[in-house]
């Protein structure tokens, strides 16, 4: 099985704070994802130039996408750069990690993510998306999502609906699974109504975490998921450090949480969500995935950023084949 990430493509500055402080220095909320133009992109780097520095390809879907390759699936992203630097970085950075890149390219500058790591690992994003949610739907080429079995999209991009819409009934007419990430509560309440209508018609997988869960259904975990797989074939609720829940049908299987206390707990939905979508596609049953999902959680969150190092993998891929054993 093969899985299509769609989603904002956005490199990753990943910057590790002294303290706490700095954040009300540059005027963001702890733990917030704040949107910004490229002009207060350049003013917070150039503030935080003095902090240690670390670039990497991101974007939700792309992070799950990368970590999908490199357990051995076939994975491709399609999103929007400018011709920049940063533009051609990513799409090379995406080649490296064995990710099928489908960019269109625009004249700019491609958009970018300010990571900020406080000293207790949680993270505060500042996000210039540059053209990356410009994708129109005549940019989505139903060729290339048959070449796959499923199709991964992103949340954010509920803001581009006619993208959405078009994609999801591309999908369906090539007998593509769906899978959605709700990827923020704030975007749950900005389109509540949009999901109740999408979510039934086409989605087949649902990703959320505890927050998101709650704002798209109005109630707990263990109640929101029941509630979220009487739409979608699987629904599935990650609840931090008390792991995650699964629900398809009347079955609902929980997991715990792996990697104890995080060094940074950037990308731990995306790697997630990759292991989740790995182990579907090997035919593995719903625990045996949700623990793939939730050992490659574990790694990332010893890390800075949404990358396990590659000397990682290889004991990842032994773990795996120990799960599925």
């Amino acid at each position: 099985m093969s899985t299509l990430g769609l989603g904002n493509a956005l490199v990753d500055i990943l910057l590790k704070l002294d303290n706490e402080h700095t954040l009300t220095e540059i005027g963001i909320a702890k733990g917030a994802m704040d949107m910004i133009d490229e002009k207060q992109m350049i003013v917070i780097q150039r503030t935080l130039s003095h902090l240690e520095r670390r670039q990497t390809p991101g974007g939700s879907v792309c992070n799950s996408m990368r970590a999908l390759a490199k357990l051995g699936a076939h994975a491709g992203f399609i999103g929007k750069v400018g011709n920049d630097a940063t533009g051609s970085y990513y799409e090379q950075a995406l080649r490296i990690a064995g990710v099928t890149p489908y960019f269109t390219k625009v004249e700019g500058v491609s958009g970018c993510c300010t990571v900020l790591i406080s000293p207790d690992g949680e993270r505060t994003m500042a996000t210039f998306l540059g053209p990356a949610p410009s994708l129109k739907p005549e940019d989505i080429r139903e060729d290339i999502i048959a070449r796959y079995n499923s199709i991964y999209i992103e949340g954010y991009l509920l803001v581009n609906e006619p993208l959405v819409r078009d994609t999801m009934k591309k999908a369906k007419r090539a007998g593509v699974k769906i899978a959605l990430d709700l990827s923020n509560f704030n975007i749950v309440n900005a389109f509540k109504d949009m999901l109740d209508d999408i979510i039934p018609a086409y989605v087949d997988i649902l990703f959320s975490n505890e927050s998101e869960a709650k704002a798209f259904t109005g109630l707990e975990s263990g109640d929101a998921i029941r509630k979220m797989a009487q739409m979608v074939d699987i629904a599935i609720v990650t609840c931090g450090k008390e792991g995650a829940v699964v629900a398809h049908r009347d079955e609902t299987i929980r997991v715990i949480a792996e990697g104890g206390k995080p060094l940074d707990t950037t990308g731990a939905g995306d790697h997630f969500a990759a292991g989740f979508l790995y182990g579907l596609s090997v035919g593995a049953s719903l625990e045996q995935s949700a623990r793939i999902g939730s050992m490659l959680a574990g790694h990332v969150i010893n890390v800075i950023g949404p990358q396990i190092t590659d000397d990682q993998w290889k004991q990842i891929k032994l773990n795996v084949g120990s799960i599925l054993s």
